[in-house]
């Protein structure tokens, strides 16, 4: 179900109630929208600032401790590494272009470059005071926010950087860095920026078909799920799979990183309303409760399998909990996030313990199995438990309902991400390899990361 006027197709969330103010203050046209010099909401911008750091927080620490928690010992401090460089090489390609690329006003399928190098975004700015900015001003789906852009900016920097990084949970311990540098840009430029374009910009074709994402289940979790099964099967497994002691090293990490990520995920779906207001309280909570819930529904799974409910079993539940909430977090109500959450935990368990041995990839740290099918799971679930007064505006007063209608509407978002973040990141992995190579040597890889690539190691 499309969302007509200027509120269709808002960028991550289609109809916060931060957003439908605007409509409601006659902000309905596309000329009144760019003309207005929208004010600032202080509470909204406070609520976006923290937003932003605690989705930061999510990469570093929280899942560069999760990954490293999970690798071998010799392996640690690189797997540390890649996240903390994702981290530096995102913030300036997002800076340079990406953001650009992102929310420019382009085309349906990609912006422009007409905000290269952020462009004008100080251009409002008086004696240290900002106003509230239109995205996509000009065009009939023109947003108006009552936040600064460069708050606006800096948080969906924070996706931008999260996403490439939870790719190399797939291909932990094998990859060159200097390959995982080259690969970041290249991927963040012509995968990342096109499908957000495409999801959550007022011209994205996705968008226009109806789809629906909060926070980034296409956007992220598809995104890097798929991407990080495509370079796991490029690389190929890891000496000693299967026959090796491939055990973590400490847990303990893994676990904090977990815990971390938990926390940080209030800031990545409650702050996907973009303002502090009931949307973000309804995300906060429907977030808290798919995390216990998919925690929990892996737990049973593996209890009843195996007979002991292990500490990596029920952290990467409750993560892929978190995953399968985010596209559906302002949209769904609590009970359904129950749901949710439950069906994520087990679907996820049975992908990263049995799918992925069938199949016979080795997909490292489950990469694939929790974010890729937690996102695709969460993307068609949101289809169906959509609640339509969470979304509701005077422009579109039935909101967006779960029907077949709009299960459909997700499941074709899901199936062009698939393609596009396939096809894509396999080309590029192979123009990388053609280049400088992506995996590192057999007996390097039996050294290990730490020394082979950064001339560290852990010595305890």
């Amino acid at each position: 179900m499309s969302i007509p006027g200027a509120c269709r197709a808002i960028p991550r969330l289609p109809t916060a109630a931060a957003l439908s103010a605007a409509c409601l203050a006659g902000l309905s046209t596309p000329a009144l929208a760019a003309d207005a010099a929208p004010a600032i909401d202080t509470g909204d911008t406070a609520w976006m600032l923290v937003s932003t750091a605690l989705v930061l927080m999510m990469t570093i620490p929280g899942l560069a401790l999760f990954y490293a928690g999970m690798v071998r010992r010799k392996n640690v401090l690189a797997t540390l590494m890649q996240s903390f460089a994702i981290c530096c090489l995102v913030t300036i390609v997002w800076m340079v272009a990406g953001y650009s690329l992102t929310f420019g006003t382009g085309t349906p399928y990609i912006g422009d470059l007409s905000r290269f190098m952020l462009n004008g975004i100080g251009a409002h700015i008086a004696k240290g005071a900002d106003i509230g900015f239109t995205l996509g001003a000009g065009t009939p789906n023109a947003t108006t926010m009552t936040i600064p852009e460069s708050i606006y900016m800096m948080f969906q920097m924070t996706f931008a950087i999260i996403t490439p990084a939870l790719i190399t949970g797939a291909f932990a311990e094998r990859m060159k860095f200097s390959a995982l540098c080259v690969f970041t840009v290249l991927w963040s430029l012509l995968v990342y920026a096109p499908v957000a374009h495409w999801v959550w910009s007022p011209l994205g074709w996705v968008a226009g078909l109806g789809a629906i994402d909060f926070a980034g289940g296409t956007v992220v979790h598809i995104n890097a799920g798929v991407a990080g099964l495509v370079t796991a099967l490029v690389l190929g497994k890891r000496v000693g799979y299967g026959q090796d002691d491939l055990s973590p090293f400490n847990l303990t990490y893994a676990v904090i990183g977990a815990s971390l990520l938990w926390v940080g995920w209030f800031g990545f779906n409650a702050g996907s309303a973009l303002g502090a207001n009931g949307r973000a309280g309804m995300a906060m909570a429907t977030t808290q409760i798919a995390a216990a819930a998919a925690g929990v529904g892996w737990m049973l799974a593996e209890w009843a399998r195996t007979g002991k409910p292990t500490v990596l079993g029920i952290i990467s539940g409750a993560v892929g909990g978190l995953v399968a909430i985010t596209p559906a977090a302002g949209y769904v109500l609590p009970g359904n996030a129950l749901i949710i959450g439950l069906v994520a935990g087990v679907v996820c368990f049975w992908t990263a313990t049995s799918l992925k041995h069938m199949l016979g990839y080795d997909d490292s740290l489950d990469a694939f199995g929790v974010h890729g099918i937690g996102g695709i799971v969460g993307a068609l679930l949101t289809g169906v438990f959509a609640y339509g007064p969470l979304s509701a505006t005077d422009a579109n007063p039935g909101g967006v309902s779960g029907s077949l209608a709009q299960f459909g509407a997700q499941a074709e978002a899901v199936g062009v991400t698939i393609v596009w973040c396939a096809v894509v990141s396999f080309v590029l992995l192979k123009i990388v390899d053609a280049t400088i190579g992506l995996r590192i040597s057999r007996d390097d890889e039996q050294e290990g990361l730490d020394m082979t690539q950064h001339g560290e190691r852990i010595n305890i």
